[in-house]
């Protein structure tokens, strides 16, 4: 039976720990410990509910013997000193499709540059920020006016599916490692959280204001 580490944060790692938890018995495997990120109440109440370990501090992964790490919207990039902990591999549910978008902000960036498609993907955990492997991925079509409510809504909801869909895979070792630097992309951006502040400034000047007297 394979161990699993979770580690989550926000309603998605929520839900995707509850399917995680449910399918157990089915799938044959056990939840050994979950780390919570800052916003992951749900995810320790849905813990000490069910009697699941809870990670005080991260570095206890290298106290723990498991096969399989699950990231869903964690908060902190881990050392590879504790991705090794993962006998098999670490994975890591990215709300961006991949080569294109790594780090933060990703959906307010895709409509910014007018994408007309967007994605989620789930990939090797590597040191650096969403720089591993893809080992599955889906794609889906950008509504016409969409906003980025309406888009974090369609990506958190094919992510959900993509993790379901994913796990009796990840669990048998059916998938292949697709490095990024291998695909083809109409661009590859990297943004971090304080980028998005520029896009909500305004020139009065570039939209035909005169500026103050």
């Amino acid at each position: 039976m394979k161990k699993i580490i979770f580690l989550g944060g926000k309603e998605l790692g929520a839900k995707c720990l509850e399917e995680l938890f449910y399918q157990q018995e089915k799938l044959d495997y056990q939840i050994l410990a979950v780390g919570a990120a800052p916003r992951g109440d749900a995810i320790r109440k849905f813990c000490q509910t069910k009697q699941i370990k809870i990670l005080d501090n991260i570095n206890e992964l290298l106290e723990l013997e498991f096969e399989l790490l699950l990231s869903v919207q964690y908060h902190e990039v881990l050392p590879l000193s504790l991705l090794k902990c993962a006998q098999e591999i670490a994975l890591n549910l990215h709300l961006a499709p991949l080569p294109e978008y790594r780090g933060c902000n990703q959906f307010s960036f895709a409509i910014f540059n007018e994408d007309k498609e967007f994605g989620v993907s789930i990939h090797k955990m590597e040191a650096k920020v969403d720089n591993g492997d893809i080992a599955f991925q889906t794609r889906f079509f950008i509504p016409k006016d969409c906003f980025v409510d309406e888009l974090v809504e369609l990506a958190n909801a094919h992510a959900f599916a993509l993790f379901c869909d994913s796990l009796p895979k990840i669990l048998s070792g059916e998938y292949s490692l697709i490095p990024q630097d291998s695909i083809i992309a109409s661009r590859r951006e990297f943004h971090t959280r304080a980028e998005i502040e520029n896009l909500k400034c305004i020139s009065l000047l570039s939209c035909g204001g005169g500026g103050f007297n």
